[in-house]
C-alpha cells in the first residue's frame, strides 16, 4: 500500500467499509498461493477487519452490478457497485476500476 493511501485510511475521520467479497477474494488468493496469508483464515479476517464496518450485499447491489461491463470479474462488478450504492470511495490498485467516472476511487499505490 503506498504511503499516501495508508495516510488517508488513517485519518480518523474516514470510516472504513469492507465488503465481504474483499475477504472472499483473499481468501481465494492464499488458497491458490498468491498470497500467503499470517495467521490462520479465522484469525487472518479478524485482524483484516478490525475497526472496519462490513459494508452489505444488498439486492440494490445485485441489480446496480448490470452496469459494469458483464465480462468483468463478478467481485469486481461487485465492488464497483456497493460503492456505487453507498457513495463509497473504492480504494483499489485495479485500472480498470481507477478509470470509472460514476464511482469515487483512490488508488492503491
Amino acid at each position: 500500500m503506498g504511503q499516501s493511501t495508508y495516510r488517508t485510511l488513517q485519518n480518523q475521520q474516514h470510516e472504513i467499509w469492507i465488503s465481504p467479497i474483499s475477504i472472499v477474494e483473499a481468501l481465494t488468493l492464499a488458497h491458490k498461493g498468491k498470497v500467503i496469508l499470517n495467521s490462520d483464515p479465522m484469525e487472518w479476517v479478524a485482524n483484516a477487519s478490525a475497526g472496519t464496518k462490513e459494508a452489505p450485499f444488498t439486492n440494490e447491489v445485485a441489480i446496480s452490478t448490470r452496469q459494469f461491463p458483464f465480462d468483468w470479474d463478478p467481485a469486481d462488478r461487485i465492488l464497483a457497485a456497493t460503492a456505487l450504492v453507498f457513495g463509497f470511495t473504492l480504494v483499489t490498485a485495479d485500472e480498470r476500476l481507477l478509470g470509472l467516472g460514476n464511482i469515487k476511487t483512490l488508488a492503491n499505490r
